[in-house]
């Protein structure tokens, strides 16, 4: 994410002023992304990296389903903070990374990078470029890559900053370089608000 946009400091403030009941993402059960999780049969020991997870619950989720090589990256140090107070004990099981995602590097490669709303605040083409290179080199041969951003008939902006917004088309031609999309489908969202954003959201795997 470009700091220009979406810094340390904003991220930090914004989850200072807010519960995680109070986000437009917020998910009470990350529904879409456990079943499309559960459709890739990975195994328990399986490496999964969820960008810009933050506080979400995906990560509880899996942790009770009995993945055990988790990470969870983000920008914000309270939001990991908070997420792991919620998880309590079960916190020490999960590799946690403060960073902006495109100055992200492991010496690892995963078997599933997950990113549900956090590329789209990638504006410039030079952050761009550095993501796509980032995911092309933090995936396995064999692994996948699944991403959901703001659809051509979402919301242009989250939490006041602007995001990209991307038709399946689009999406797909944007990673087509290095990775096939094997399921796509646009997805509705309905926040905590009562309103309903449109997702793009994509299954991609190396090509």
């Amino acid at each position: 994410m470009s700091e220009t946009f979406n810094s340390k400091g904003h991220w930090d403030g914004i989850y200072e002023a807010k519960q995680i009941g109070d986000f437009s993402w917020y998910q009470a059960v990350p529904s879409s992304s456990l079943e499309s999780i559960k459709e890739l049969k990975l195994s328990h020991d399986a490496k999964i990296i969820d960008a810009g997870g933050g506080d979400t619950y995906l990560v509880d989720y899996l942790l009770e389903q009995g993945y055990n090589s988790l990470t969870v990256l983000d920008i914000s140090s309270k939001a990991i903070a908070r997420a792991k107070e919620r998880l309590g004990k079960n916190a020490d099981k999960v590799e946690w990374v403060v960073s902006n995602v495109i100055d992200f590097h492991a010496d690892v490669q995963y078997d599933l990078w997950h990113d549900r709303a956090a590329f789209h605040f990638l504006t410039q083409p030079a952050d761009i470029k550095k993501y796509l290179e980032i995911v092309r080199n933090h995936i396995k041969k064999d692994g996948y890559l699944l991403i959901a951003t703001f659809s051509e008939n979402g919301p242009k902006k989250c939490s006041g900053i602007e995001i990209k917004q991307y038709s399946l088309t689009a999406l797909q031609q944007t990673f087509q370089a290095h990775f096939d999309c094997i399921r796509s489908e646009n997805m509705d969202h309905t926040t905590p608000s009562g309103a309903v954003q449109n997702f793009s959201f994509c299954v991609f795997q190396p090509n």
